[in-house]
């Protein structure tokens, strides 16, 4: 009996401990963010203008969608992986973590294949919702799937035709979109500053999003998460798109498909690591007894 009762009082593991659950929860929050992303951006391209829910050509108000879309998109995927991954839902956040020393590097490269399996698989559930939408707007257009960059857009990005088909000028906007965002995150989520409570850090992360969207997304199409360029860009070259997918080719550019990857992973780090240099070790020297006028102290600093 003392036997039976020692069995019943030990916990069982389950598949959902360790390294397991935090993939899972990789995998969940990056399909959301990309199911939302992709979505909004299939609203602005073939949605409103296929259904005839709209009245007229919206222009440049579609950038709103789909930037407040991509915003919402973070603010949820956040949400559903946050207290189980730290949901970082984009191989950037985690390579910078990892070189902040914040993240063990063994757990890089898994969190990057459930990112990337997490936006390809909803790519696919965009596609599956949106086929319709995309053959009909081809169809009008007169236009195959290859040679279609419009509704290749839903699903990854390309840079603006201004560059001239320079993937230098891209790369330095996705380094800096991204150095943006790492350092923003890191201000976000540091407690001895001022981060934001009440759980409100994955709503302010979707407004740096937002802003990120506003101030730099027509550049390259704000890219700044490689999982998110090149989950759905693979998905969109087995399904029809082509050449402009891999290798990343069109009238304007040609061999993209990387630099959406390199330039995230590389801007992370730096704006990480900026982000360290003038505030965080600034913070750690000065220590709890040397607040600034007017600063608050947090409870424990």
């Amino acid at each position: 009996m003392a036997e039976q009762s020692a069995e019943r009082g030990t916990r069982r593991r389950g598949y959902g401990e360790g390294l397991t659950g935090e993939l899972l929860a990789e995998f969940l929050g990056t399909l959301v963010l990309i199911l939302i992303g992709c979505g909004s951006v299939a609203v602005a391209v073939v949605g409103l203008s296929g259904s005839g829910r709209q009245a007229g050509e919206f222009g440049p108000a579609n950038w709103l969608i789909i930037s407040w879309g991509w915003g919402l998109a973070v603010v949820f995927g956040v949400y559903v992986a946050g207290g189980i991954s730290g949901a970082h839902i984009n191989p950037a956040v985690t390579l910078a973590f990892a070189v902040r020393g914040h993240f063990s590097w063994r757990k890089v490269l898994p969190y990057w294949a459930a990112q990337v399996l997490g936006a390809f698989v909803a790519a696919a559930l965009v596609y599956a919702a949106y086929h319709w939408a995309i053959d009909a707007f081809n169809a009008k257009e007169g236009i195959g799937r290859e040679e279609s960059l419009p509704t290749y857009s839903i699903f990854a990005t390309f840079p603006a035709e201004y560059f001239g088909g320079s993937l230098w000028g891209p790369l330095l906007d996705q380094i800096i979109g991204t150095a943006l965002l790492l350092l923003l995150i890191c201000a976000i989520i540091d407690q001895r500053n001022t981060g934001p409570m009440a759980n409100l850090a994955p709503f302010i992360t979707g407004l740096v999003v937002v802003m990120i969207g506003l101030t730099f997304g027509t550049n390259a199409g704000y890219a700044i998460n490689p999982a998110r360029d090149f989950g759905p860009r693979l998905f969109t070259f087995f399904e029809g798109w082509g050449a402009i997918a891999f290798p990343g080719r069109f009238d304007w550019f040609s061999a993209y498909w990387w630099v959406p990857i390199v330039g995230p992973l590389i801007g992370g780090v730096i704006g990480a690591k900026v982000y360290d240099v003038f505030i965080a070790k600034v913070i750690s020297d000065r220590g709890p007894e040397e607040q600034p006028e007017g600063r608050v102290p947090e409870p424990g600093v």
